[in-house]
């Protein structure tokens, strides 16, 4: 069917709406009604991106403790052996809780599709919130003996399973409540949080550090870093008990209500087609998933995968860096990486409207570029070991991070349609995150040691820069168009009736 003028829609709107009307194309029936529309309230979407960024904050709060106290837990958990055998132990310890990501994502993510993003991130923050603090009620290995470690994978594992349903749910929980033109406005936030789950961590580790001295850290100060996980994860699911479910999943709620009522071949036929919705339907998703959005899900795989080397080799493993390769004290290691995190804080919600405006794609690609041409001179700026040059090669890396930071969150959940969604971006994400994130300060630790060279976290970076650029090139641009699956969604009734108003011009004499 013709679209456009030869629709009678109005040229103007067409330009005014292009990424619209190219959605419109799509459809088997063009003419746009105003109860298609959602009209979001920007109250209520506040108050849902600060739900989901809090959650997202208290996660990348719980792996940088763990990232910030590697070496203190590997001596505490892992004492038998030389300090990089405890190192490589502590690192260990830390991509183990990645192995369980996906079959958390799996598990969580279908629910996620089937009963609601609301239930699933209120269990996600709760589980995560308990195996966080129970790590810090873990008795020393001096004390139980090999208990100790194993009850620390254990809880990491715990760790782990819960995450898999956490950033995925938590991008489509902000992308289905956001207007079409703000989408990567609103998904800033969610990295923003975990840039604040970062700082505090930092924060909190070198005040420990500075307060404690290292004897008493190793004794009992590390605890506390742990403990306050239970107050924050209160917090936390009050924040998102509170919250209604997204309009896309109520609306697609509402059309399995609908179908359920009507009879005959037709209505049984469409009730098929939403079965995956109901509590009790049959685990189709899954199948959906891998038959129908596996070009999606690679191209998934592929972008969270340079994503992620980028993100866990700057905000994870370069105290560590600092520390053991470079002889930085603890405390200075952390201040510089906190001063940078600050730095990446004050810009990231500059970048989200950015992408509204020019495309995720140019933003994916600049920060990917970045990387690629900026990383060699980055680390050298690293090793000279003086003090601007260590925060001069940081921001390098830094303002290449954060154009990926401010777009991703808006542009992974565009890669799927609403009512697979949450199931097929955790199961995507937390595959990628588990073979290439979780093991990049493993990997590169295991590099250095077998190399001797220290300037393998570059290489590996721009290896990963490489495979992110291809990526981004395949990716459509998803800025300002409506979610695939879902309907258009603005910001004001004034908005949507412009919409609408568009397909019906005046008439001309």
């Amino acid at each position: 069917m013709a679209v456009g003028a030869e629709a009678g829609l109005d040229p103007e709107a067409q330009k005014r709406h292009p990424n619209l009307f190219r959605a419109l194309k799509r459809r088997r029936n063009p003419k746009l009604r105003r109860s298609d529309i959602t009209v979001t309230d920007e109250r209520v979407v506040k108050r849902a991106v600060k739900a989901a960024a809090l959650g997202n904050a208290m996660e990348w709060f719980d792996f940088g403790i763990y990232s910030y106290l590697a070496v203190t837990i590997g001596k505490v958990f892992f004492p038998g052996g030389s300090e990089t055998t405890q190192l490589l132990s502590s690192f260990a310890t830390f991509a183990v809780a990645f192995l369980v990501r996906p079959i958390g994502g799996t598990f969580f993510g279908t629910l996620g599709d089937r009963l609601g993003r609301k239930k699933i991130l209120a269990t996600t923050m709760m589980l995560m919130a308990a195996g966080t603090f129970c790590i810090g009620l873990i008795p020393s290995y001096q004390s139980i003996g090999l208990w100790a470690p194993v009850l620390l994978i254990f809880f990491r594992l715990v760790q782990g399973f819960s995450t898999g349903g956490e950033y995925g749910g938590a991008s489509t929980f902000i992308a289905e409540y956001a207007p079409d033109k703000k989408r990567g406005y609103y998904g800033s936030f969610l990295e923003f949080g975990t840039l604040a789950g970062y700082v505090g961590a930092a924060g909190l580790v070198a005040v420990l550090n500075a307060w404690l001295g290292s004897a008493a850290m190793e004794e009992w100060g590390w605890r506390l870093a742990y403990l306050v996980a239970g107050p924050l994860g209160i917090v936390g699911l009050y924040l998102r008990l509170k919250l209604d479910e997204t309009p896309a999943f109520q609306k697609l709620e509402a059309q399995k209500t609908q179908v359920q009522a009507e009879n005959g071949a037709e209505g049984r036929a469409k009730e098929e087609e939403f079965a995956h919705l109901s509590e009790n339907a049959p685990q189709k998703t899954l199948g959906r998933i891998f038959s129908e959005q596996w070009r999606a899900l690679i191209l998934c795989i592929a972008l969270v995968g340079a994503y992620n080397i980028t993100h866990y080799m700057l905000l994870s493993y370069m105290p560590t860096y600092l520390t053991d390769e470079l002889h930085y004290d603890d405390t200075h290691g952390l201040l510089i990486l906190l001063g940078t995190m600050v730095a990446l804080m004050l810009i990231i919600t500059r970048v989200g409207p950015l992408s509204d405006r020019y495309g995720r794609k140019p933003l994916l690609m600049t920060g990917m570029t970045g990387f690629l041409v900026l990383s060699a001179p980055a680390f050298l700026l690293v090793k000279q070991g003086s003090l601007p040059a260590v925060i001069t090669g940081m921001g390098m890396l830094g303002l290449s991070l954060v154009c990926l930071l401010g777009t991703m969150s808006a542009a992974l959940p565009a890669l799927f349609p609403t009512d697979v969604r949450y199931g097929s971006l955790s199961i995507g994400y937390n595959i990628s995150t588990s073979v290439f994130g979780g093991t990049t300060p493993l990997v590169i630790t295991a590099l250095i040691g077998a190399t001797g060279t220290d300037m393998i976290p570059a290489y590996y970076t721009i290896g990963a820069a490489l495979v992110g650029l291809v990526a981004v090139a395949c990716m459509k641009e998803t800025a300002r168009q409506p979610l695939a699956g879902s309907p258009p969604a603005v910001a004001t009734k004034e908005e949507a009736a412009e919409l609408v108003q568009a397909q019906t011009p005046d008439p001309k004499f």
